[in-house]
């Protein structure tokens, strides 16, 4: 490597130092480190600005910021007070049930939706209802962050890695039906009894306050129903364009911001109340974390570590395979998975081509696990932890680095360690 290589290198895991460790707030030393990314030439402002590849990805800010103004207009209709009420009550007050049916609805709508779109839509409803049963926001936060996640690598368009892969492998929305989802319901099913474990602490039951909940009448949370008929409308359109993309070929940025525009322009909420969700620490921080993997990706530090992987596991498939999914969970824990998996999935195509046979299709199945679990193990790993972590600090919750990431990599470690044999029986035995 260059001797800029090994220095962005060397500032990529000091600032992710500071990130873990919390010496700094996250904005400000993502901030910090694609400052002096760009002051060492490790990138420039063509290649962090404009490149697809190596650059800002604005299509995941701008999703972000559209579905944001949607929620901001949302939120104006009370819809997150009734669905909090319907949801204490469906589980009858008790923690546990309440976060299974959390849990499940998170999964499920990523599936369909992108992770990120899910978690800000769930968020507002889990603070209201863990506030109504006097119950901690953060564990069910962190289980809906971590469900996303599962959920997301169900389909092609539940997480952007798996769209990716889809292209360069030219696999269909049917391929990761009938290869992921399967297994993703065996991961909800092994999550959601380790939740019973992991946030234990957290499930209190106070009778008084459930009492309260059970009394309420949902509907009368409702403020403004012309209102919610129009939000409604509008976010189902949106949820729509979202699961045919492949037939209508609009991003999901393209269409979060139109769903937002039509709504501000089109409703008499006014622009601030339409701007009231916006996590603007939460999308610099996201640029920020973009330039400096960027930087990584433009002096071909990552292209450099995934060539010497595949390099090592060349000709021996099941090794490749294993190699792969635990290789790809671990970086993409600490570096986000749309870069790593733009920069590996070249090389994976080369070595299923000279692998040659069916068998060796196992290989995109693998790097699919890998780096959509893999986003789980860490606070950082995956847009919709960031985004979840934003909205808990913003609503008075803070959820540390460390306290995240106890439970994502707990939860990573499973998932993935279920994949082994999976992967192993279902494609190569016998191959």
């Amino acid at each position: 490597m260059t001797l800029t290589a090994w220095v962005a290198t060397a500032t990529f895991l000091f600032v992710y130092a500071l990130i873990a460790t919390e010496k700094i707030h996250r904005v400000a030393a993502a901030l910090g480190g694609a400052g002096v990314m760009l002051l060492i030439h490790a990138t420039n402002a063509e290649t962090a600005f404009f490149s697809e590849a190596t650059g800002i990805d604005w299509n995941v800010i701008f999703l972000l910021f559209g579905m944001m103004v949607i929620v901001g207009v949302l939120k104006q209709t009370g819809v997150f007070e009734y669905l909090a009420i319907w949801a204490a009550k469906r589980a009858k007050g008790r923690p546990y049930p309440l976060m299974v049916l959390l849990v499940a609805i998170t999964a499920i709508a990523s599936a369909l939706l992108d992770n990120v779109t899910t978690v800000l839509l769930v968020a507002p409803v889990t603070f209201l209802v863990c506030e109504r049963l006097a119950l901690p926001a953060a564990p069910y936060l962190i289980a809906e962050a971590l469900a996303s996640n599962i959920g997301g690598a169900a389909t092609l368009v539940g997480d952007p890695p798996n769209i990716i892969i889809a292209s360069r492998a030219n696999l269909s929305f049917n391929d990761f039906l009938v290869h992921m989802a399967p297994m993703v319901v065996v991961l909800m099913i092994a999550f959601i009894l380790l939740c019973r474990v992991m946030f234990r602490r957290a499930f209190r039951y106070d009778p008084d306050r459930v009492a309260e909940i059970m009394a309420l009448d949902e509907r009368e949370a409702i403020k403004d129903r012309r209102l919610l008929v129009q939000s409604l409308v509008v976010l189902g359109l949106v949820m729509a364009a979202f699961v045919l993309h492949p037939v209508l070929h609009y991003e999901p940025s393209v269409v979060a911001l139109l769903g937002g525009g039509v709504l501000v322009a089109a409703t008499k909420v006014t622009t601030s109340e339409a701007l009231s969700e916006v996590e603007w620490p939460t999308l610099t921080f996201f640029a920020g974390l973009f330039v400096m993997v960027g930087a990584l990706v433009h002096t071909g530090v990552i292209g450099l570590v995934s060539e010497a992987a595949a390099d090592a596991f060349a000709g021996r498939l099941g090794v490749a395979t294993m190699g792969l999914l635990g290789g790809s969970a671990v970086i993409s824990a600490i570096v986000d998975n749309i870069p790593y998996v733009a920069t590996m999935a070249p090389i994976v195509g080369e070595l299923v081509q000279s692998a040659g046979g069916d068998a060796a299709q196992v290989l995109w199945w693998a790097l699919a696990f890998g780096a959509d679990l893999g986003g789980n193990a860490t606070a950082v790993g995956a847009a919709a932890n960031v985004v979840v972590l934003g909205i808990a600090a913003r609503n008075g919750t803070p959820i540390s680095f460390w306290q995240f990431t106890k439970y994502g990599l707990l939860t990573t470690i499973i998932t993935v360690g279920l994949c082994v044999p999976y992967l192993w029986l279902r494609y190569l035995v016998g191959a």
